[in-house]
């Protein structure tokens, strides 16, 4: 009796002591995660819309998170007052100009408030009222997507529809990809066509040599010989000038 007595008083103290180590884990680990156990201050901002931002969302600055969001209240009908407590560490990298916007862990992730470093010589001061951006509306974006996709779908149909009616024949390019009469036909004018630039070549050259033209094509000739001797003088003297300014230099 004793012996089941001792075991179960055994069992009861390693429950309560294990219980109580779980206790002060948790309250650690959130204290941590709030910035209890370390020196903070605090920053303000106003905003029209929060974007579904809540009181312990984190802060981040350059991707690191460096405080938590501490309020969240109506000022008036159309401003949201943020408060923030940022660790005390990292506010000489936080600049006066500072700004304050709204971003998310991912695409549907829980909101984030992430400040921008500002260029200010100055570094932030507590309590300061900093400028924020207002962040994107994910509901006009939805909107936006699913016109677009709307408009995809009905551009999909309308091709699709174009082609079938290719195949099937019908219009002037399913009759031409469909009907082998008009591809033969346009296969015999490509031939014609070939043979009347043969042609043409053939009668130029006979012109040529007929005593009639003989001297109109020469004339012709010799006005291009002409040309071509004038610009290679053209290039010659303009090599020559550019040689003797090199040579004075």
């Amino acid at each position: 009796m004793n012996t089941q007595s001792t075991t179960f008083k055994v069992r009861l103290g390693l429950f309560v002591f294990t219980g109580i180590v779980l206790f002060f884990l948790a309250l650690f680990l959130i204290g941590k995660q709030k910035n209890l156990f370390n020196p903070v201050f605090q920053l303000r901002a106003n905003f029209r819309n929060v974007g579904g931002l809540q009181v312990g969302n984190v802060v981040r600055f350059s991707g690191i998170n460096i405080g938590t969001v501490d309020n969240i209240r109506f000022l008036n009908d159309t401003t949201v007052r943020v408060d923030m407590l940022i660790r005390q560490d990292v506010k000489p990298f936080i600049k006066e100009d500072a700004r304050a916007g709204i971003g998310s862990e991912g695409i549907i992730g829980d909101k984030v408030l992430v400040l921008s470093q500002g260029n200010a010589p100055h570094e932030i001061k507590p309590n300061q009222l900093i400028t924020s951006t207002e962040p994107t509306n994910m509901d006009a974006v939805m909107r936006s997507l699913s016109v677009t996709a709307d408009n995809a779908a009905v551009a999909s149909e309308e091709m699709a529809e174009i082609l079938l009616k290719i195949n099937r024949g019908d219009g002037t390019l399913g009759r031409l990809i469909q009907d082998k009469e008009i591809a033969e036909n346009l296969d015999k004018t490509m031939e014609n066509l070939k043979n009347s630039s043969k042609g043409l070549e053939q009668n130029m050259e006979a012109a040529k040599h007929n005593f009639l033209l003989r001297g109109y094509f020469r004339k012709k000739e010799k006005e291009k010989r002409e040309k071509e001797e004038a610009a290679k003088k053209e290039a010659k003297e303009a090599a020559a000038k550019s040689t003797k300014k090199a040579t004075k230099k």
